[in-house]
């Protein structure tokens, strides 16, 4: 058995970019003082997300950079890994990324959002590599919010080459327009994947169970969203989730034995 403890950053949209860096530090913080090996941010964290209608300022590698260090120092202090969901300019273009630090405060590398929502097209570009990463025991790969909702490729990648764990940044929020008289939306999920909620958790289910893999998916707390934080086991339960609404970080202990990878060691491509 070899057991590791994960962290989910289940917390508000910064209201700054400035904001992002002080809640992920404290985040940070709070994730070492319960003993986590790593933590996870919702998508493009730093410096918010640049969607859903909000005004985020224009993309500042210096700002990104200087939060970098930031949160790198916070993870070296805390002890504890981070999967950061933020945004990096490459050649010129604006990419959704998660960046990956290690325990020590060094920077392992980064994984691009591959596979973009066609809303995105007109703001991100699309990276093109993915990356397995590791932190001690621990191997485990990152499949970015539309990715992982639609795009089941994207998690196997990880599985098949040893990932025990594949980590879900994402950003889902209630549909301005869903919200009825009184300004509150029509419907609020109350447990994680039950059947009135939107494909969106199920397809974590999936996710866990067609590789044997955990899925650790994580969200921002937001009035009437329709998704939530959550770990899967690899047979596609729910280990545990965030309360809808309810802003906190998520602890979890997985066994990584558990994680077999073994229906994903069996995929074969269907000849063309």
């Amino acid at each position: 058995m070899t057991v590791m403890r994960i962290a989910v950053a289940n917390i508000r949209f910064p209201p700054t970019p400035e904001d992002s860096v002080l809640l992920a530090s404290q985040a940070i913080r709070q994730a070492g003082i319960e003993g986590a090996d790593i933590i996870c941010f919702p998508e493009a964290y730093v410096p918010g997300y640049r969607g859903f209608g909000r005004v985020i300022p224009p993309p500042d590698p210096v700002f990104l950079e200087r939060a970098w260090a930031t949160l790198a120092a916070a993870a070296r202090q805390a002890n504890v890994g981070d999967v950061l969901g933020t945004e990096r300019v490459v050649n010129g273009d604006l990419r959704i990324s998660a960046l990956v630090i290690d325990r020590d405060g060094s920077v392992a590398g980064f994984q691009d959002k591959v596979q973009l929502d066609p809303s995105e097209d007109a703001t991100y570009a699309a990276g093109f590599e993915r990356h397995l990463f590791e932190a001690g025991p621990l191997k485990f790969g990152i499949s970015i919010c539309h990715e992982g909702f639609r795009y089941p490729e994207t998690v196997r990648w990880s599985a098949v080459r040893g990932a025990q764990v594949v980590f879900h940044p994402h950003l889902s929020e209630a549909e301005r327009d869903a919200y009825g008289p009184g300004g509150s939306p029509p419907y609020r999920p109350r447990s994680y994947a039950e059947p009135s909620n939107s494909f969106h958790e199920k397809s974590m289910l999936c996710r866990a169970a067609e590789n044997t893999c955990f899925i650790v998916t994580a969200n921002c707390a937001g009035d009437g969203s329709p998704t939530t934080s959550a770990v899967i086991k690899p047979d596609g339960t729910v280990l545990c989730y965030q309360p809808y609404d309810q802003p906190g970080l998520l602890v979890a202990e997985i066994d990584l034995a558990e994680a077999t990878g073994l229906l994903a060691s069996r995929y074969k491509p269907v000849p063309a």
